[in-house]
């Protein structure tokens, strides 16, 4: 195949096919592979490693090497010429291997005779399963059309593998989508779930990746792209003036659709001999590949429109659409690249986890788990490579780790843990009803967060003294437009029945950093986190501050009204939040509409900034609400995404605690409310320091409410803090372990 034909390469993906087609098992299919494409490339040797494990290749199949070293030849990510092929996704071709960067001899091959190499990756939707080789002894380098030609094969290679057509002994054979794999990722919720798999996209399997007919192929595809088309304008067509955001990535799509250069590849390939599905699949997995490797965010999104569409187009082709006529399981635990606030709530509370390849701690998938106290796991990578439907899952919020088709002793261990927890449940249910007064008297008061109606029942199922968050965002959010202000009145009025007459803390919108709305254009930020969000979108855009405020005002119908501003930095950003209250209050009176009983105006503390703000700033705020969660980033210089630096800063380090504890003494002398609503109000050492420092207001998801009261009840206030005290002075970074060591020493006291 030297002339690189298109003929050529057809009748190489033929003979390939047939032989695929033979019965046999899979080592001797890989025999037959490496001698059909050697005699066909009219070169000395090809070779097939494939991975045995994550980071280990194996030479699993050749001819021209010696025999003996298949299944015993191994090599890292990285090490050698057909690791460093494995490690970048990339070809690698050169006339002179030993003189090239990155070679190692390999003795047990025979390979030292071999001058020429040719490596490409064995890739499917941008995972790299092995490497394809060929070799010879003249010194030459392989031609453009050689290495595109064994770029299809390698494509191929790749599918039937998928396919289970290699499947033999030894770890580097094995079935794929059989073994037990665990992913280590972050935690987005915490809490533990067992069930089966259900992808929230089910994967296309190509089936035929091999065609006779190139015209036929490409008459296939010109339908396909043509369908494509029509439905990106009909979605186009239907969305609404103020859907900019959907509007820019559906024009991202329309322009990928009519792109020449995107379909001249995919025809190109399909005359090598490929099918339209197998073409477009091979694109998208070269397109995956670049996105791994553009650190251009831009980029990387204009890619990622680049692979849905591609998805898109494959389930045109192979009428493989979301509809598989495959069967939710009974205990769904969702398995997704990303996903949207709408999308996941449709799929309601049946829900027992979420796993994502991608998402934040802050995203909107996160605040829904929370809501629905479900664990949810994020940025487990290439999940949805390896899981199939209907798949055994076990989910460790706790610990950011998901187990897929565990084996025995895992699944043993994580039962043992549910057991526990749900033991300890049942244990907090006889405290529901019970305040949580320390041994010394202190009570501590409990609340709950919250963002949905379907949140609300659990107020009396967890014993919450009320409502210390109502995120108002979560309802814009889940909108492809702006809600209406009669939407928002009988939403907020519903959640102020649904507290009969306890406190509900309704925090204005806040959106911007990672939580963009549908139908805003996102702002182009270099670090979103410190930019455009929050009270500052909400000053700089009053319509929608004004429409919020008239909305919780009306709701309200002659009850109390709590509102809390996000994000506060400085005193004139919340005085300048309470004129628009007080404003909005004038205009409904005037209206002839009823006001509130009474109004109260807080702010979230979520910056150090504010926490030395003039003492005028807190005697006029009514409450104060310490958000954890971004304080803690922002004092520390440390954002809470990124895995690499969240871990190394605790809550309880001495600093911190200081910083709480000024708060608290300034909050004091002012006579004003304090709480503190994060996620670890809800870790009960966390709360127990908290309270210690003089916090007697916390706020938590429903869930850890019996936790933190089971411990508050059971200790001192005034011992913790002394620990806490003696802790500090002794220069110790973190108090976490004095106070571990002093809650033990109460274990074997019996207290």
């Amino acid at each position: 195949m030297a002339d690189g034909t298109e003929s050529e390469s057809r009748k190489l993906l033929g003979r390939l096919r047939d032989t695929l087609a033979e019965e046999g098992a899979g080592q001797a299919r890989l025999d037959k592979i490496t001698h059909l494409i050697a005699d066909s490339m009219r070169t000395d040797v090809c070779s097939v490693y494939l991975f045995r494990d994550s980071e280990t290749l194996e030479l699993c199949a050749t001819q021209g090497l010696k025999p003996e070293a298949v299944h015993k030849t191994r090599m890292r990510i990285g090490e050698g010429l057909v690791g460093r092929v494995a490690g970048t996704g990339r070809p690698l071709n050169t006339e002179n291997a030993p003189a090239t960067r990155g070679f190692r001899y390999m003795p047990e091959t025979g390979e030292e005779v071999f001058s020429s190499f040719l490596g490409l990756p064995v890739q499917r939707l941008g995972e790299t399963l092995g490497v394809l080789v060929v070799q010879s002894k003249e010194a030459r380098r392989y031609s453009d059309d050689e290495v595109y030609a064994l770029e299809v094969v390698a494509m191929v290679l790749a599918e039937m593998a998928e396919l289970g057509a290699f499947v033999g002994e030894g770890a580097a054979l094995r079935a794929l989508h059989q073994q037990a794999v665990m992913y280590q990722g972050t935690t987005g919720q915490e809490g533990t779930a067992e069930g089966h798999v259900w992808l929230h996209e089910p994967r296309v399997v190509v089936a035929n990746p091999v065609a006779d007919d190139p015209e036929v192929e490409k008459a296939r595809l010109q339908v396909a792209i043509d369908t494509l088309r029509l439905s990106v304008d009909e979605m186009l067509n239907r969305l609404e003036p103020g859907d900019k955001d959907q509007r820019e990535v559906l024009e991202a799509y329309k322009m990928f659709a009519n792109s020449r250069s995107w379909m001249r590849r995919i025809e190109a390939d399909i005359d090598r001999g490929l099918s339209a599905e197998a073409a477009v699949e091979k694109e998208q997995s070269q397109a995956r590949t670049r996105m791994e490797q553009v650190p251009d965010a831009y980029l990387r999104e204009r890619l990622h429109d680049l692979d849905d569409l591609s998805n898109r187009l494959l389930r045109i082709l192979s009428g493989q659409g979301k509809e598989t006529g495959a069967e939710m399981p009974a205990d769904p635990v969702l398995v997704a690249r990303n996903i949207g606030p709408a999308e996941l709530l449709e799929y309601g509370r049946t829900l027992k986890a979420i796993v994502l390849e991608e998402g934040s701690v802050g995203s909107h998938a996160a605040i829904v788990a929370r809501a629905w106290a479900i664990p949810l796991v994020i940025h487990a990578k290439n999940i949805i490579a390896e899981a199939l439907n209907g798949d055994p899952i076990m989910v460790d919020g706790d610990q950011g780790v998901v187990h897929l088709r565990p084996e025995e002793s895992v699944v043993s261990a994580f039962r043992d843990k549910m057991a526990m927890m749900a033991e300890a449940q049942k244990r907090y249910v006889s405290l529901r009803d019970v305040p949580a007064v320390t041994k010394d008297g202190q009570h501590v008061e409990l609340y709950m967060n919250a963002g949905l109606m379907a949140d609300l029942p659990s107020m009396e199922s967890s014993g919450a003294e009320g409502v210390g968050l109502f995120r108002t965002e979560l309802q814009f959010l889940i909108r492809n437009r702006m809600p209406k202000r009669g939407e928002l009145v009988n939403i907020y009025a519903r959640v102020l029945d649904a507290a009969n007459g306890r406190r509900v803390q309704f925090r204005t919108l806040d959106i911007g950093s990672d939580k963009v709305l549908p139908y805003m254009k996102a702002s182009d930020e270099p670090n979103p986190a410190l930019g455009w969000r929050a009270i500052r979108v909400g000053l700089d855009k009053p319509g929608v501050m004004r429409m919020q405020l008239q909305a919780l005002i009306r709701a309200a119908k002659g009850r109390p009204l709590t509102i809390m501003f996000p994000m506060v930095a400085q005193f004139d950003e919340f005085r300048a939040g309470r004129d628009h209250v007080y404003r909005e209050l004038e205009r409904e009176y005037a209206l002839g509409h009823v006001l509130p009983e009474r109004v109260e105006i807080g702010t979230m503390l979520e910056t150090p900034s504010l926490a030395y703000a003039p003492r005028q700033f807190y005697e006029m705020a009514d409450f104060i609400s310490i958000g954890g969660n971004d304080l803690k980033q922002f004092f520390f210089a440390a954002d809470r995404e990124n895995e690499r630096v969240r871990r190394r800063y605790d809550t309880l380090n001495s600093s911190f605690l200081s910083l709480i504890e000024r708060i608290v003494e300034r909050c004091d002398e002012a006579g004003t409310d304090v709480s503190f609503c994060g996620e670890d109000a809800g870790r009960p050492v966390e709360a127990l320091c908290f309270a210690a420092m003089g916090l007697k207001k916390l706020s938590m998801r429903p869930a850890s409410i019996g936790p933190v009261k089971s411990l508050l009840r059971r200790v001192d206030l005034t011992e913790v803090r002394d620990v806490i005290s003696t802790a500090r002075e002794s220069g110790v970074q973190s108090v976490r372990q004095s106070v571990m060591d002093w809650l033990a020493t109460q274990g074997r006291n019996g207290s």
